[in-house]
């Protein structure tokens, strides 16, 4: 590949090269094992030149077996070093990866497969096997490689397709496939917090700026050491020149985190950033709080998936060392990063708001980026002349459009026309979040569109309402609800406790507590139903997104009143 294309092409892969070339023996990936006889963790690690040559050998077999380019296969192996070689010989053969969390349940997990058509699956036995026994179900599936032993299905080792790619003098030679910005990369899919799952269409262009928005936004440099607790960022962490330590966690489980896991994997390898959903630095916090321990080298923390509620914020910031702070860079899947807020402006300037019920302040939107808050519409908006923006402090819904954009769904595909919005220089995606701005430029996150309650006093939205109530000392979180028909729903707050109730008046006088607390609060004063429930139902991905939808069908059927409108 001459020097012209390589420069053209915005294939994210060709990054790779420049740090096996300038820090070959600097660690690429790392992942933690606990010892089946001790206490004790070992490591297994590929270095950055040997990351850039398995990669470039394996996607040299890809093509030389006759995987075209284009081509979709969809990649089920979980967070290891395999993981994020695959990623870049996928990448680099030019194939289109498609990428679904298999924590969402064999159900949805078979349909969103189904629904993506891949042409071969790259995966571990279990999930080859679940392939064959629904092979009805991908007809499309041809080319099968078996990360491990392969047994009864079809298709080949990952090892039998290194030697495909000796046999065909691939490895170091192999030319990294080169890619314009608008050329298919990968499909990923939401975490179906507000619906079903939906593949998202990720081109070359969107990955190749998320590396440079999220290297230049949060100033990484190359040698840092980052702790990964979502898969996917092995990738930007590879394409930075940084290290990447996979914990030894259930990835699709984050909640259920052993934190001395986090914190020994930080300490052992003297991480200086690392980024986990809220609910892994909640468990974090808490048990770095109670063992007195810090992770003294970790300067940046990061968190995203949900609002992080300040008390997380608090706790995470005195488990670091001196000076370290948490960012909470808020995003979506077909749009990442859009803005972030870093824990001194939460905490000294946001805090009181939150607490006053004014919604969690997410930051300032990334260069990259331009944002809007429109008037809510339930339905599609066809034209951006449609859309008007709203004053500073006018709740609405923000639309958003930049290079880290994603253009479309290409499964669920009806729901196009409500993501987004046509300009004449493009189009832009409706975040489906409620917010506003402030006089600073800064989205105030309020909750999400969809569930909102229409009452016939007024619009509640979740987050003002649920910040709260949460400031009580027995509520782990809430959420809000409507129950009955929009426009005349009534609101309902459904709390999961900390730890068994001690109050001596037991749930009843908590309930009182806390409808105390809501008439204190303009936001919440019409709030007069409280219901306990044992545990929220969250999403699979971060284990923080509520699915009040569900929780909604629970409370109707709990008052015994008609459900809300579908």
């Amino acid at each position: 590949m001459d020097e012209p294309t390589i420069r053209k092409s915005r294939n994210v892969a060709r990054r790779l090269a420049h740090y096996a070339e300038t820090i070959p023996e600097v660690p690429a990936v790392v992942a933690q094992h606990k010892s089946r006889f001790s206490r004790r963790f070992h490591y297994q690690s590929i270095h950055f030149a040997e990351l850039e040559a398995d990669s470039s050998l394996l996607a040299a077999g890809l093509r030389a077996w006759g995987v075209a380019e284009g081509t979709r296969l969809a990649l089920l192996v979980p967070p290891s070093t395999e993981f994020i070689t695959l990623v870049f010989a996928l990448l680099k053969a030019g194939a289109v990866m498609i990428l679904i969390d298999p924590g969402m349940g064999r159900k949805h997990l078979l349909k969103c497969l189904e629904d993506a058509a891949p042409e071969g699956f790259v995966a571990v036995p279990k999930a080859q096997a679940v392939r064959t026994l629904f092979k009805s179900r991908f007809p499309k599936a041809r080319w099968n490689v078996t990360v491990g032993k392969r047994l009864f299905w079809d298709g080949i080792t990952l090892d039998e397709l290194r030697e495909r790619g000796r046999a065909a003098g691939g490895g170091s030679e192999f030319a990294c496939s080169p890619k314009t910005e608008d050329d298919d990369a990968a499909v990923i899919f939401t975490t179906g917090s507000t619906g079903p799952p939906k593949g998202v269409l990720y081109a070359h262009g969107n990955f190749d700026r998320q590396v440079d928005e999220i290297r230049d936004g949060f100033q990484i440099q190359p040698g840092e050491v980052n702790l990964a607790c979502f898969p996917l960022f092995g990738l930007f962490n590879a394409a930075m020149g940084v290290t990447t330590v996979i914990p030894d966690m259930d990835a699709s489980r984050p909640a259920r985190v052993n934190p001395a896991n986090i914190v020994a994997a930080v300490n052992d390898w003297q991480a200086t950033q690392s980024f986990a959903s809220p609910a892994v630095w909640n468990r974090v916090g808490v048990y770095c709080e109670a063992k007195n321990v810090r992770m003294m080298t970790l300067r940046e923390a990061y968190s995203a998936g949900a609002p992080v509620p300040p008390a997380v914020v608090q706790r995470m910031v005195g488990c670091m060392g001196a000076g370290g702070r948490l960012h909470t860079p808020y995003g979506a899947t077909e749009a990442l990063p859009v803005a972030t807020i870093t824990s001194p402006e939460i905490l000294e300037e946001t805090r009181e708001a939150w607490a006053a019920g004014e919604g969690t302040c997410v930051g300032r939107h990334f260069p990259g980026i331009e944002w809007r808050v429109i008037p809510i519409v339930d339905g599609p908006i066809d034209d951006i002349a449609e859309a008007e923006p709203l004053s500073i402090g006018e709740i609405g819904e923000l639309i958003v459009r930049g290079p880290v954009v994603t253009r479309r769904y290409v499964t669920r595909v009806e729901a196009n026309a409500m993501a987004k919005i046509e300009d004449e220089d493009g189009f832009w995606h409706r975040m489906g979040d409620a917010g506003y701005l402030d006089g600073q430029d800064r989205f105030w996150f309020c909750g999400r569109v969809a569930q909102r309650v229409q009452t016939a006093d007024g619009t509640l939205f979740t987050d003002p309402c649920e910040g709260i109530f949460n400031q009580h000392p027995a509520l782990f979180r809430s959420a809000l609800v409507g129950v009955g028909p929009v426009g005349a729903q009534r609101p309902v707050i459904v709390c999961e406790l900390k730890r068994p109730i001690t109050l001596p008046g037991g749930l009843p006088e908590l309930e009182r507590e806390l409808l105390t607390l809501a008439a204190k609060h303009g936001v919440t004063k019409s709030i007069r139903t409280v219901l306990f429930h044992d545990a929220l139902p969250v999403d699979i991905r971060h284990n923080s997104k509520i699915f009040r939808e569900q929780l909604a069908v629970w409370a109707a059927k709990k008052l015994k009143v008609p459900g809300p409108a579908s």
